[in-house]
């Protein structure tokens, strides 16, 4: 994550993650979610810490999934079914869940599909936010298989040329497995910055760079400094990955429209077709490396093409090269041996809220 959006190590806090996950757990647990649905969100959450995508970890998430479940805006204890089957495809109705709990289930169905007949794809409706997408998308590696994990809904993208938001920020997940190297994971959304960084960004008085958002008109705002006074959940106008249509925001946004396609109109989902602002589905998909080849050798032929991407010669001013996966997983080496940075204001949250649920706080 670009530092812009760290935590300052002079007021960062260090959370051990062991505590962290439990307190996560029991906090989904006071909200009525059954043990085992509280243990999968929590490592859901916990995977974002960990690998620093801390835009979808507890210090952005958590609270509005406490908002959600206080406001019955959330089903604590949804039943997933199956609407529709074929040997390799699924749709899904979540029953009002959390996508953080459902669309790991929904891989599940895919990963077993895949196993089956070589390819498994579920698309997914009726279901809330699913945090980091690419914990989805990893699960399939860990199996062996290319993963890929979407998400559309809300109302934060402006399409190019537009002067008002009509798409989310429409993440895409990427995984696909090596032998020793990292995995490859991709996870980005398809605008110029995931959303949620706007708000660690206000959070830490921090302004908006030339091209991250539009201004009031539609226009892409490329002198920066924007939402200096953002407050966590307000309203914004994103750029699509791109910007401007001549440094490519057509694209950014035509990914966005395609990704809104595979999650919702193929599930079937209410407010798709209208675009509507409370909108959300899922769309995951396993491809099993069996199916095309040896595992063997594909895994070693991963090892050399991103090992060879690590050691391209690095432009003046940088000492090395990166690929997608690579920064995650050594974020997760750090993490896991010295916390998770939490900013005080998270902390102090984490308090108020275990204070309100009668859960002993440990966290600092």
């Amino acid at each position: 994550m670009l530092k812009h959006f760290q935590v300052p190590d002079d007021i960062a806090v260090r959370v051990d993650v062991d505590k962290l996950r439990s307190a996560t757990e029991q906090i989904f647990m006071k909200c009525g979610v059954p043990e085992s649905e509280a243990k999968l969100g929590a490592d859901v959450l916990m995977f974002a810490d960990e690998s620093g995508i801390d835009t979808h970890g507890v210090s952005n998430m958590l609270r509005s999934y406490v908002t959600g479940y206080n406001s019955d805006a959330l089903n604590p204890t949804p039943e997933l079914k199956i609407v529709k089957e074929t040997p390799s495809t699924a749709t899904v109705d979540g029953d009002g869940g959390l996508g953080l709990m459902i669309a790991p289930k929904a891989m599940e169905i895919a990963i077993e599909k895949a196993k089956a007949v070589g390819t498994g794809v579920v698309a997914v409706r009726n279901s809330g936010h699913l945090g980091a997408a690419g914990y989805h998308a990893m699960m399939a590696a860990e199996k062996d298989m290319i993963g890929w994990c979407m998400t559309a809904g809300g109302k934060s993208m402006v399409p190019t040329y537009g002067a008002e938001p009509q798409l989310g920020t429409n993440p895409i997940a990427f995984a696909a497995p090596g032998k020793n190297e990292p995995t490859f994971m991709f996870d980005a959304a398809m605008t110029s910055i995931a959303g949620n960084k706007i708000g660690l960004a206000a959070r830490m008085g921090k302004e908006m760079s030339p091209g991250w958002v539009a201004n009031d008109d539609g226009s892409p705002d490329m002198d920066g400094g924007q939402f200096k006074d953002l407050t966590l959940g307000t309203t914004r106008m994103q750029l699509p990955m791109g910007s401007t249509r001549e440094l490519g925001s057509h694209k950014g946004y035509s990914l966005a429209v395609m990704v809104d396609i595979l999650c919702g109109q193929l599930s079937f989902a209410p407010g798709f077709g209208t675009l509507a602002q409370n909108r959300r589905a899922h769309f995951v998909a396993a491809y099993s490396v069996d199916a095309f080849g040896d595992v063997d050798e594909f895994k070693a032929n991963m090892d050399g093409m991103v090992s060879g991407l690590a050691a391209t010669k690095p432009m003046p001013g940088e000492e090395r090269v990166f690929y997608a996966g690579l920064p995650e997983h050594e974020t997760r080496i750090d993490r896991r041996e010295q916390g998770v940075p939490l900013h005080p204001e998270v902390v102090d949250w984490f308090r108020d809220i275990c204070g309100e649920f009668e859960i002993d706080f440990n966290l600092a």
